[in-house]
């Protein structure tokens, strides 16, 4: 399971380079079975979550291979349409394989999601959507079987803008037969990012980023070189680590727009921010001052991946700040632990009260999510004493490359333990 070992209270200060998006490479690896050729992706993480991919991809008949941060992938002839269990069950994004099998061999077998468990996430809307371009669906005993003898574009409206949906109907409608038309689409930077590496290898797809999206199915397509968006998320909890050390950190390589509603949170809370093209430097100090509502919404709205993050911050800061989880309605597992550092949190359904308190304490706590983990360590960062946060392999190492050295870089005193 490993376990972070956290000396608290030291002053962070430092630079860092944030790695590529796991959000982003995850629908666009699995995007490079579509071609039925080679794939180039550079700005890859080495992340867990990434190697379950990949492992996914070789078992059903790719090959790959991943040198630096850039993974080759070749997807040539025929490939295994029974997806494996164990991976899917264990990684929720590995469900948009369905789209991508269904558009190439008309076929594909799957087992329902798992993943981080904070929430019911029902995939109803990616059913609604691969139904409406001609897919046939059976459900049993935990199995998906999807299959079509053509896939047709169609006007699909979605009830929700969930990103596993967009992405899945994006992913099989490229090989639809006519134009589909996705209507209140996902408007996060990864969508944009997968439009971009999919007409890279000759789709034709515009309106990412917007509510519309339109795709124009074709036939044929190439070879594919593409460099993965930076990770707004872990961007975003490092922005989060300045903040709740009182230091000043200099992050690189990201998309500062992609990242405005959690700088804009902090700014309130009182931290300093320069924003440059593909850089921003964060600092903070004294005490922060409470954000009265911080509400999760779709992007761009403030993300659900940073609620526990900012939590984190608002332990200690003085005042109460509300949070209101409006995607997921078990996404507050971290707010137990931290409360045995002694945060003062209550809980009243999709809303989370936070009365700052002058000071955290060291404590052995558990990831049980992959942000709320993050957030237990950024608690520790800023606590008295020693902290120890388990199941790091389990959650936190899903979504952060080198999580722990990245910190000891800056200053931070802390081990990994197996």
């Amino acid at each position: 399971m490993g376990m972070y070992i956290i000396n608290g209270g030291n002053r962070l200060d430092g630079e860092l380079h944030i790695e590529g998006s796991k959000n982003a490479v995850l629908p666009i690896l699995a995007a490079s079975i579509i071609n039925g050729r080679q794939s180039v992706i550079h700005n890859v993480p080495y992340l867990k979550d990434v190697k379950t991919m990949i492992d996914v991809l070789e078992t059903i008949g790719c090959t790959c291979s991943f040198e630096g941060d850039t993974v080759i992938v070749n997807s040539v002839g025929d490939l295994d349409i029974n997806i494996p269990e164990k991976p899917v069950r264990e990684m929720r994004s590995s469900i948009i394989l369905m789209g991508v099998m269904l558009g190439r061999f008309k076929k594909v077998k799957i087992s329902f999601p798992g993943g981080c468990e904070i929430g019911l996430r029902p995939i109803d809307l990616h059913l609604t959507g691969l139904r409406l371009l001609g897919a046939k669906i059976v459900e049993s005993h935990g199995y998906i079987l999807c299959e079509c003898d053509k896939l047709y574009g169609n006007e699909i409206h979605l009830d929700y803008p969930s990103v596993g949906a967009t992405e899945n109907i994006m992913l099989a409608a490229v090989s639809a037969e006519g134009v589909t038309i996705i209507q209140n689409a996902a408007r996060e930077p990864e969508i944009v990012d997968l439009q971009n590496f999919l007409n890279k290898m000759g789709a034709k797809i515009t309106g990412a980023g917007s509510s519309t999206i339109k795709i124009e199915g074709v036939k044929k397509f190439h070879d594919a070189e593409h460099t993965v968006i930076p990770d707004r998320i872990v961007a975003g909890t490092y922005s989060v680590a300045a903040a709740i050390t009182q230091g000043r950190i200099v992050i690189r390589d990201i998309i500062p727009e992609h990242i405005k509603p959690i700088l804009l949170k902090l700014e309130e809370s009182g931290c300093k921010i320069n924003r440059y093209d593909s850089d921003i430097v964060i600092s903070s100090s004294g005490r922060h001052n409470a954000i009265d509502i911080i509400k999760t919404m779709p992007y761009p709205g403030f993300p659900t991946d940073m609620q526990a993050q900012m939590m984190a911050l608002m332990c200690t800061a003085k005042g109460t700040s509300i949070f209101i989880e409006t995607i997921f309605e078990n996404r507050y597992k971290h707010a137990e632990e931290l409360i045995k550092m002694g945060a003062d949190i209550k809980i009243e359904g999709r809303a989370a009260i936070v009365k700052g308190v002058n000071n955290l304490m060291g404590a052995h706590v558990f990831s049980k999510d992959l942000r709320g983990g993050a957030a237990l360590v950024l608690a520790a960062l800023a606590a008295d004493g020693t902290t120890i946060v388990d199941n790091v392999d389990t959650h936190i190492e899903r979504g952060y490359e080198n999580m722990d050295l990245k910190l000891k870089s800056l200053g931070a005193d802390i081990t990994k333990e197996k």
